[in-house]
């Protein structure tokens, strides 16, 4: 692991404006996450409005998710070879126009083609983003950064559900997406004025477009399957046909990825143990995430009769217990390393989603969500942090591409499996599916938390 040492040696001063550039380039990225979540409680409502079926509904959540991380590697690899400025300005401009079509849709294609567009956008600037926070940042100024960086991503998906609430309830759903457009526009014009001007790349390798491909049919493949199981079932010839078709991409994607002139990503990254843990926990930390609300936005409202605004109230506690378990992992891993923090939150994590597999009830459901956050929040930490904290300047945006794309696979698997596994209670019959899904998300922190024991670091320099 020497390398991984000498990686971390600077030799330039840092950037003066570096503070204020997290900043901003955080406000985007909180922009872009929020966008996972902020959906879940208008979902009931574009259904009605739009006519939209679970199906279809559930692509609203991962249509997003999928354009975000099958091409996040694709942004990564375009932030190394022509600048993460120029992704940054170009993404915030396409997230910008997207999010108007989303709010004027007026049918289920038209805002499926916004969030699938916006997901483009994403899969643009946040790798950009954050190859921009590890080239400007050194030594444990990198490590306080990373962890700011983790927390806007926990914290920001549970604020989303808040957010989603109050506008949904107020001026209705479409707002969830005009919001977007001041809020880019002051970040393109401000960013544009304020990021350093980039040199021009030494070399102009091709994209290597055909992996990106790949790897997002792939994962839409699996993701269908899982949909599609929720209705025709888990155990039939269909539904393993599906999964070997998109076993057989991804093996043609690693093929492609070895045999590319100008791969997408160097797959050997992956075999690295630090890259390994992060990308398996950001993976589980985010599912998790979306799986809780996605089951708690139709329990709460088409269960319980609670409206759009009271739904999103009572996801307060679980947004400041994202951000009090992200906080408090980004202060102590330092002194009890990566392993020990991994084990822990997704121990806490298990804990609570058992309680609303158990216990029926709007509050019993609220605890533990609340109780579970905690975990997934500091699980974001571990996951950048140990992932990101070594790698070199010039792998930055890659390795945040890898990173950020387990991200959002995470987001679309979570939604996917949960929507299959409640679907009969999605669809208002009974309450078994939510028992169902929590209790499932409760196992898949149990087995992550052997998982990470195993595999995780005992500390960053490892």
């Amino acid at each position: 692991m020497s390398e991984s040492r000498t990686a971390t040696t600077s030799t330039h001063s840092p950037h003066p404006q570096r503070w204020r550039i997290l900043g901003l380039v955080g406000v985007a990225q909180l922009m872009l996450i929020l966008d996972v979540t902020v959906v879940a409680i208008a979902l009931p409502h574009m259904g009605a409005d739009l006519g939209l079926q679970r199906e279809t509904l559930t692509w609203v959540v991962s249509g997003y998710t999928l354009a975000f991380g099958g091409l996040l590697l694709l942004g990564g690899r375009a932030a190394d070879l022509f600048g993460a400025r120029r992704l940054v300005l170009a993404g915030l401009l396409l997230f910008t126009a997207a999010s108007l079509t989303a709010g004027l849709a007026t049918s289920g294609p038209m805002l499926l083609t916004g969030r699938v567009a916006q997901g483009m956008a994403a899969a643009m600037l946040s790798p950009a983003a954050l190859s921009l926070i590890v080239t400007i940042f050194d030594g444990d100024e990198r490590n306080r950064a990373l962890g700011i960086w983790s927390a806007l991503g926990g914290s920001g998906a549970a604020l989303g559900v808040l957010l989603g609430g109050l506008l949904t309830a107020g001026p209705g759903w479409a707002w969830i997406f005009y919001i977007n457009i001041p809020v880019g526009l002051v970040l393109l014009f401000t960013l544009r004025s304020r990021l350093p001007a980039q040199a021009a790349p030494a070399s102009r390798a091709a994209l290597d477009v055909p992996g990106a491909a790949l790897v997002t049919a792939a994962t839409a493949a699996l993701i269908y399957t899982l949909i599609r199981a929720g209705d025709h079932g888990w155990v039939t010839w269909p539904t393993a046909a599906l999964l070997l078709v998109s076993a057989v991409l991804y093996a043609a994607f690693v093929a492609r990825q070895r045999l590319a002139a100008s791969p997408l990503m160097n797959v050997r990254l992956l075999t690295r143990r630090p890259v390994a843990t992060g990308t398996l926990l950001i993976l589980v930390a985010t599912a998790l995430m979306i799986m809780m609300f996605f089951l708690g936005t139709f329990a709460l409202q088409e269960h319980h009769n609670y409206g759009a605004l009271t739904t999103g109230l009572l996801f307060l506690p679980v947004a400041l217990s994202t951000m009090l378990g992200a906080n408090m992992a980004g202060r102590i891993i330092g002194r009890t390393g990566p392993r020990t923090l991994a084990v822990a939150g997704l121990v806490v994590a298990a804990a609570g989603l058992t309680v609303p597999a158990i216990w029926s009830g709007a509050a019993a459901m609220v605890a533990g969500m609340t109780v579970a956050a905690a975990g997934t929040g500091s699980l974001f930490v571990v996951a950048s942090a140990t992932a990101l904290g070594q790698v070199a300047a010039h792998e930055a945006g890659l390795a945040s591409g890898i990173v950020s794309t387990f991200h959002e696979f995470g987001a679309s698997l979570g939604a996917a499996v949960v929507s299959s596994i409640a679907a009969t209670s999605i669809a208002g019959t009974g309450t078994d599916g939510f028992s169902r899904g929590f209790t499932t998300g409760a196992i898949v922190a149990v087995v992550a938390a052997v998982a990470a024991l195993a595999i995780t670091p005992s500390s960053r320099s490892t």
